[in-house]
């Protein structure tokens, strides 16, 4: 397996990322109704079988059950799994203090006593300043609790704060969680991208299958099925939906030359972009095989140019 190194100088990580937000979330998720516990033991296993050792979860996904979930699994298992979660920077939270007792916390849910990765969730610290937050966390790195600083949602300008201040201490940005997929790339067209090459910081691709909908999956001609938040989304709209039919007949045309499908397509082109890992959520095993897929093999550069010219309107 491909790894790519977190920043300039961060842990090495598969080239995929496992995303778990529905591990334990009801809200957004029905977790309980149509999967559990079994299902994510399962999805879990089936990642490291198929060399996926990277997870990334938050305090807040399943309102810490997530992160339950995920030190739970990994302590039973022999093999090394790399691990990212979140601190949610709420108006309550305005000390140094309040970030270091936030990541013992995630540790303990975790079971870990250091991390690779821990990210700010989002930009607006409410009363925490960007000085009290960075250098917190430059100095959780020094006290070895997390191998690497990552930020989450940040633009182009705080991004590059936050790199400034981290670099005051020695610690470089190692990562900026971003949506990103080829139907929302608005992170090129804003200079994230850009800037994240210039300062040396991996992008996250979250949300990489845009919902779902660069699987194919839904067509103006099976409304029907649509279920939860999706009803109510633009996007799955019959309108919507038959604005992308080029970009998915593209991508289906590409994956059948190689056995592939339009979702694996999809993701292989975040990870041509170079520096860019894409964080495919997933709630059973069979939807990590299937992300899985997207490994192993590479769009050639013919491919990689149609699809960015298919996906140009998406980048505003």
């Amino acid at each position: 397996m491909e790894t790519i190194i977190l920043g300039k100088n961060g842990p090495a990580v598969p080239p995929l990322c496992i995303g778990t937000w529905a591990w334990g979330d009801k809200l957004f998720w029905n977790y309980g109704s149509d999967y559990g516990p079994e299902q994510l033991q399962a999805a879990f296993t089936a990642a490291l079988e198929a060399g996926v050792t990277f997870f990334d979860t938050a305090e807040i996904y399943g309102l810490g059950l997530s992160e339950k979930f995920l030190g739970q699994f990994i302590k039973q298992t022999q093999q090394p799994v790399q691990v990212a979660t979140k601190f949610g920077p709420v108006p309550w939270r305005f000390t140094g203090q309040s970030v270091s007792d936030a990541l013992t916390e995630s540790l303990k849910r975790l079971q870990l006593e250091r991390i690779e990765l821990y990210q700010v969730h989002w930009p607006f610290a409410f009363l925490l300043s960007q000085e009290t937050l960075m250098n917190t966390l430059a100095d959780e790195v020094k006290r070895g609790r997390i191998a690497a600083v990552g930020v989450s949602n940040y633009s182009a300008a705080q991004m590059r704060e936050a790199h400034h201040i981290l670099a005051a201490k020695g610690v470089p940005l190692a990562v900026n969680q971003v949506r990103y997929s080829l139907l929302t790339r608005q992170v090129e067209s804003s200079g994230i991208i850009a800037t994240a090459r210039e300062l040396g910081v991996t992008i996250l691709a979250y949300s990489p299958l845009a919902q779902g909908l660069l699987t194919g999956k839904y067509t103006p001609e099976n409304l029907e099925t649509l279920s939860g938040a999706r009803k109510l989304n633009p996007n799955f709209s019959k309108e919507g939906l038959q604005k992308i039919v080029p970009v998915i007949s593209l991508l289906r045309s590409i994956g059948e030359k190689r056995d592939r499908t339009p979702a694996q397509v999809a993701l292989n082109w975040l990870i041509a972009q170079g520096n860019v890992i894409p964080i495919a959520g997933v709630k059973t095993a069979e939807q990590v095989r299937q992300n899985a897929g997207a490994l192993g093999w590479h769009l050639n550069n013919d491919e990689i140019e149609a699809i960015e010219k298919a996906t140009r309107p998406w980048l505003n």
